[in-house]
């Protein structure tokens, strides 16, 4: 074993959801060894999804979003070792090594490190003013600038992107939004779904702009003032948010032998090819019967939560496979998007009512069976869509698009 300084019987290695739910879990499951979280920024664990919504809004404190009240930890004997990031993994010895050289045993490892921003690699890109979403110094950052700021520039149609927008707007800021494909939204939902968001944003004043390419970042005396793009175009700007993407945080493990490359491979245990260690949340590449089999990561608060709870039981006794099916949601303006199911892979798209009246679904089929919803200010669809994902239902699309008839009471048909 490990001539660390300190030792526990179960290490996580981040601080987020999943590593906060995969403490809290452990405790309810009546277990009373060691526990401690190590997390590289300097707050206890809090909400992530508000930083480009309601915090960015102003509409909650930080306060209001922290997963548990500060005190809560050491009450239930967890210790957080904040401002720490381990840099490499020694699995032989049962063993991390933080950046300023401390080694921390353990008996059980669990990654949840989630990810860093994907930033763009163009020149300018570190300009002061081009700013990330994820943590919240990043949101801090953009909150203290913005009463200098008249018009942001977004780089990237996704959840993201859309919510910052709309936050800005909340803000009375001047939004301008570039989206390099011909839809925001084109990777995660059907094509009804992007043009009523892409209505919404403009109608709110947003200039949203699709198919343009950046080709670098401007500025004057070190900061941000212009994005040019591809076709030569200047758009003058005080502030950028960039949105593309995040680079799961798994190179401590990768370098230590663990299977991966979009993420650290786990199998239906969130177990990892490393002895002992395990890996949840945003950085878990897993097989996932809903998108078909396929190995994928699932960026959602749901996920983090249902394979931290199923690593707590595993360490408890318990024996359980995760199989889970996908939630999310975003808040835009006064729209509440839930999705239930994932829809890559649809090959039909039903609309369940009339998106004029800003309550409807989008119902997402392959090879006729129900694998998704998308439902904005419809949450009675979500709530009783989730059956028809879970089951796989063959329901007949022209019933799946009358609004008039509730989906529990539609009837499955032999596939």
């Amino acid at each position: 074993m490990t001539d660390a300084t300190d030792s526990y019987d179960v290490l996580i290695v981040g601080g987020g959801h999943a590593g906060a739910q995969a403490a809290i879990a452990l405790r309810q499951s009546g277990f009373d060894g060691s526990v401690a979280i190590v997390g590289d920024e300097p707050d206890p664990p809090y909400e992530r999804p508000p930083l480009s919504k309601d915090y960015l809004a102003g509409d909650k404190s930080f306060e209001r979003i922290l997963i548990r009240p500060a005190a809560f930890w050491a009450e239930r004997g967890i210790s957080l070792r904040l401002g720490t990031r381990v840099a490499a993994v020694m699995p032989a010895d049962h063993a991390v090594q933080t950046d300023a050289g401390e080694r921390i045993g353990y008996r059980h490892l669990i990654w949840a490190t989630g990810g860093q921003p994907r930033r763009l690699t163009c020149a300018g890109h570190d300009l002061v003013g081009v700013h990330a979403v994820r943590t919240r110094a990043d949101t801090d950052r953009m909150i203290a600038e913005l009463p200098r700021v008249g018009r942001v520039i977004v780089i990237g149609g996704g959840y993201i992107g859309l919510e910052a927008a709309a936050a800005l707007v909340k803000h009375g800021k001047q939004v301008v939004l570039l989206e390099a494909l011909d839809r925001v939204l084109a990777r995660v939902a059907g094509e009804p779904l992007s043009r009523f968001y892409e209505a919404e944003h403009r109608a709110h004043g947003v200039d949203l702009r699709l198919g343009v390419a950046v080709d670098c970042i401007e500025g004057e005396g070190g900061r941000v003032a212009s994005v040019r793009l591809a076709d030569g175009e200047r758009i003058a700007c005080d502030m950028v948010i960039v949105g593309i993407g995040i680079i799961p945080s798994v190179q401590p493990l990768i370098d230590a032998g663990a299977a991966g490359g979009n993420g650290v491979a786990v199998d239906g245990r969130c177990r990892t090819s490393l002895p002992d260690v395990f890996a949840i949340g945003d950085c878990a590449l897993h097989a996932n019967r809903f998108a078909h089999g396929a190995a994928i990561r699932l960026e959602s608060v749901q996920n983090a939560n249902d394979q931290a709870t199923l690593v707590a039981k595993l360490l408890t006794g318990a024996d359980a496979a995760y199989d889970a099916v996908p939630w999310f949601w975003s808040n835009q303006y006064d729209l509440k998007l839930q999705t239930v199911g994932l829809s890559t892979g649809h090959d039909q798209a039903v609309l369940r009512g009339d998106p004029a009246d800003r309550s409807f679904s989008v119902v997402y089929l392959r090879d006729g069976r129900v694998i998704a919803l998308d439902c904005v200010n419809a949450t009675r669809d979500y709530v009783q869509g989730r059956k028809l994902v879970l089951e796989g239902q063959v329901v007949a699309p022209e019933r799946l698009a009358d609004a008039g008839t509730a989906l529990k009471d539609l009837q499955p048909v032999s596939p």
